[in-house]
C-alpha cells in the first residue's frame, strides 16, 4: 500500500510579463535613433554605460543616471544570418555597433558592414507586437551607413 502525504498543490493562473531584451530606441530631433539606457553617475571617473535600465553601474556598482547614446557608432563586428528564424527571412545582415560615448548594441543593417565602418542608428518605426515602443522593424535596433 502506498503512503499518501497531506500536501495540497494549488495551481493558479498567473499572467507572466515578458520583458523585451532589446535596447529601447527613441527619435532624436533630426529623426535618427538614440538608444536609451544609463551611465554611471560618477562618469568623470567611471566609464560604465548600459543600453538598458540597470539599477546600478555595470562597471563599479555605483549609482546610475538616465542617458541617451548615438546615433553614430562604429561597427565592431558584422555577419549575415543565413538560417531561418521566426519572423525573419534569411539572409539578413547584423552588426555589433560601438555607439559614440555609449555601449555596444546589436543592430540590423541594410547590408553587411566592414569592421570599423561608421553607421548611424535609424529612428523608431513600426510598433512591436509585445508593446515595446516602436524601435525599428519588429522592435529591432536598425542602422545604416553613415554619410
Amino acid at each position: 500500500m502506498l503512503g499518501i502525504d497531506n500536501q495540497t498543490f494549488v495551481c493558479l493562473h498567473v499572467d507572466v510579463t515578458i520583458v523585451d531584451p532589446r535596447p529601447r530606441i527613441v527619435a532624436a530631433p533630426d529623426g535618427a535613433g538614440l538608444v536609451t539606457g544609463v551611465r554611471c553617475a560618477d562618469h568623470e571617473r567611471c566609464p560604465g554605460r548600459a543600453a538598458f535600465d540597470w539599477p546600478a553601474c555595470p562597471s563599479c556598482g555605483g549609482a546610475v543616471e538616465p542617458a541617451e547614446f548615438g546615433p553614430g557608432g562604429t561597427v565592431w563586428s558584422s555577419t549575415v544570418v543565413r538560417i531561418p528564424v521566426p519572423g525573419r527571412t534569411p539572409p539578413y545582415p547584423l552588426a555589433y555597433v560601438d555607439l559614440d560615448d555609449g555601449p555596444r548594441v546589436l543592430a540590423h543593417t541594410t547590408e553587411q558592414q566592414p569592421i570599423g565602418a561608421r553607421v548611424r542608428l535609424l529612428g523608431p518605426s513600426a510598433p512591436h507586437l509585445m508593446g515595446h515602443p516602436g524601435d525599428g522593424d519588429g522592435g529591432d535596433v536598425r542602422a545604416e551607413p553613415s554619410p
